[in-house]
């Protein structure tokens, strides 16, 4: 998804004229440009409409959304947020920071997991599909974000998994993630794996050979002596 959003340059630094700002509908926030030789360049400070950014962010594609952000209504940047500030209490926004992007120069981003399907091993043999990871780093060109991975669940049996080797391979982007992570499983209710457990163990312990006897008697007859006589 690709958004527009519009955002004014402010000049005083602070607290308060961030209370300034949101007294008057708006949040504070730092545009900063492409690394150069390594180094970051210093950011512009802007004004922001807590609104709109919010909007952009509960986006199917949220923090990943490629945004032109027209500064003082000027041609405008491709961006994406970099990291944002919600308040604890009231999760408003308080703060925003925004990168600009090479649009030729790969990335990393977090993608979130989606998956499609119904299990066999849920429909058939009572199991729960478990979520393991709910996201995985990927590296592709900005244009290239995808908002989410998709994988089919469909034929997964009781105690199979999904790791992301298994993931089909797209010629756009890369996984940075380990491929032997595991994404998703089938696994037994709790309740059940309990009730095995309980039984398994219960067999082991009736399998296990009777311990001998042992029966106390009072003194033995020493070897070669004459029982005594009555």
């Amino acid at each position: 998804m690709e958004a527009t959003l519009d955002v004014v340059k402010r000049d005083g630094r602070g607290k308060n004229e961030a209370r300034r700002l949101r007294a008057k509908g708006r949040i504070p926030g730092v545009v900063y440009g492409s690394r150069n030789d390594g180094k970051a360049p210093e950011g512009v400070p802007v004004a922001v409409d807590p609104k709109e950014l919010l909007r952009i962010l509960h986006s199917d594609s949220g923090a990943n959304t490629l945004i032109t952000l027209k500064v003082d209504g000027g041609r405008g940047a491709q961006v994406m947020v970099k990291e944002y500030q919600l308040d604890p209490i009231t999760h408003k926004l308080l703060h925003a920071d925004f990168y600009q992007l090479a649009m030729d120069k790969a990335i990393v981003v977090t993608v979130p997991i989606h998956v499609t399907g119904t299990p066999q091993g849920v429909k058939q043999q009572g199991g729960l599909l478990d979520f393991v990871t709910r996201e995985v780093q990927v590296e592709c060109l900005p244009a290239d974000i995808p908002e989410h991975i998709t994988i089919d669940v469909s034929e997964l049996m009781l105690h199979q998994a999904v790791r992301l080797k298994e993931v089909p391979a797209s010629a756009k982007l890369k996984f940075v993630t380990d491929a032997e992570t595991m994404l998703v499983h089938v696994v037994m209710p709790k309740a059940e794996e309990s009730k095995e457990t309980a039984a398994a163990e219960a067999g082991a312990v009736a399998a296990a050979p009777a311990e001998p006897e042992v029966i106390k008697k009072g003194k033995t007859e020493k070897e070669g002596e004459e029982a005594p006589k009555k």
